[in-house]
């Protein structure tokens, strides 16, 4: 028994490493993560104490239990087996799918990420890149929302920077998760993401079973009263008008409820900006008939030094305005009290007119919507008259303008277009640099449809 043992030294470093692991796992790792969750709930406790709407249990759920919650969902077994017989496969087999499938969606929300990094980091961008305008909205509406409510906030899809901007203005309120597609898979930003407590969707995914895992984790996200942002278009807009509406994720949020569960009020937001980054981008899609954008990360990195560039030399300026507006709130139970007929089609397209109508009125908009108007030169004067006009015909009870003057608004408008090489001077008149008459149009679109609500066309 007490005889000496010799072991090659690298028989005796594996089992002291062997050791040293079980150890840590067994006594070690189990006091330290107990340590830090204590942390984190402290944390998250005091955290509540100042959001209108205090993060959800199911939020702060660990993503493993989550997962395992969801694949074992009685919907979801039912799918595996019908998956199974459809593709004659072992249900084995389509179980381990459904699970491939749960923990790309499932995110791993990290209140300290989310409120210690990404506010910070997106209000720091959002005003470095633009002049941030808040337009309507109704605090005493927004605030005497039912606390017991799921919140759900319905957006127009104009940008990437979308997703920036409304998660900084509705940091006071809660912690928004949003459906994000394919563009944010990429590491290591797809860590970040799941850890803003996104999750992802493949949009264009005809899988059976994909699409039942993810409506049952909307609908248990929705009864757990986790606050979302949801995107009725689907994708961005690759006109500047706001697109026909889609229904999958609302008709997930309605139908994968349980009858008796918490009402789900929607909020609309309307957003619009002087400068859409990705215009060239999305009109080129738009042209080519499909939605593949050829961006390269090359392209953002030229962006950026090029922006570094400018701001070291005093040449910066900000794109012009960035502005977002809230509706009024819908609920759920009142709107189907009120439309017993209606489906999620129908409140998808009640959203939608909501959202429509909140769209924020920009100077770009204005400026490209008058020259092209006009369909001919105009000096400064006679445009201002025409922005004046469009100005005098929208209620500013339901539409938000950063510069109520004409002249201001006609000058920074111009200011900005001139800026960007889309329009020039010729002899005192303004007018369209042909090749660049599609960019106007993409942000005339933008606004087109509120003078067209009031004309009746």
């Amino acid at each position: 028994m007490f005889q000496t043992v010799e072991l090659p030294l690298w028989a005796l470093v594996l089992l002291i490493g062997f050791a040293t692991v079980t150890f840590a796992s067994h006594f070690l790792f189990p006091s330290v993560r107990w340590f830090f969750r204590r942390r984190v709930e402290r944390a998250v406790r005091k955290l509540n104490e100042r959001l209108q709407r205090p993060i959800e249990p199911f939020k702060l759920a660990r993503r493993y239990d989550m997962i395992q919650r969801l694949i074992y969902d009685p919907e979801v077994s039912r799918a595996i087996v019908d998956h199974a017989k459809a593709q004659g496969v072992p249900e084995n087999v389509a179980f381990a799918r459904a699970r491939g499938y749960a923990r790309e969606i499932v995110p791993s929300f990290s209140a300290s990420v989310y409120f210690g990094l990404a506010i910070r980091v997106a209000k720091w961008v959002s005003e470095a890149l633009y002049r941030v305008r808040l337009g309507h909205f109704d605090d005493d509406a927004l605030s005497g929302i039912d606390r017991d409510a799921t919140v759900v906030f319905v957006m127009n899809h104009r940008s990437n920077m979308d997703y920036v901007l409304v998660t900084w203005l509705a940091a006071e309120r809660s912690a928004l998760s949003y459906a994000v597609g394919e563009w944010a898979r990429v590491w290591p930003l797809s860590r970040l993401i799941k850890a803003m407590g996104a999750y992802f969707i493949r949009r264009r995914e005809r899988d059976d079973l994909y699409r039942r895992v993810l409506a049952r984790y909307v609908g248990m996200a929705t009864d757990g009263g986790v606050t979302q942002a949801v995107f009725p278009e689907g994708g961005l807009s690759l006109t500047g008008a706001p697109q026909p509406p889609k229904h999958g994720l609302i008709k997930y949020i309605v139908e994968e409820r349980e009858p008796q569960a918490r009402d789900v009020v929607f909020v609309p937001v309307a957003l619009n900006y002087d400068r859409v980054f990705e215009d060239r981008l999305l009109i080129a899609a738009g042209e080519n008939g499909g939605r593949k954008f050829p961006a390269r990360i090359s392209v953002i990195a030229r962006f950026v030094v090029w922006q570094a560039y400018l701001k070291l030399r005093g040449r910066y300026h900000r794109h012009g305005h960035a502005a977002v507006s809230f509706g009024a709130p819908m609920s759920l139970r009142a709107f189907q009290a009120d439309h017993p007929a209606a489906d999620a089609r129908g409140l998808t397209r009640a959203l939608m007119a909501r959202i429509r109508a909140e769209v924020p009125v920009l100077p770009v908009p204005l400026v490209a919507r008058g020259l092209l108007s006009a369909d001919r030169p105009l000096d400064h004067d006679a445009l201002t008259v025409e922005v004046g006009r469009m100005i005098d015909g929208l209620s500013k009870a339901e539409h938000y303008l950063p510069l109520e003057d004409p002249e201001e608004a006609t000058r920074f408008g111009v200011q900005i277009l001139q800026g960007r090489g889309l329009i020039e001077d010729r002899g005192g008149s303004l007018a369209v640099v042909e090749a660049e008459r599609p960019i106007l149009a993409y942000y005339a679109a933008s606004i087109a449809h509120l003078f067209r609500a009031r004309s009746g066309v």
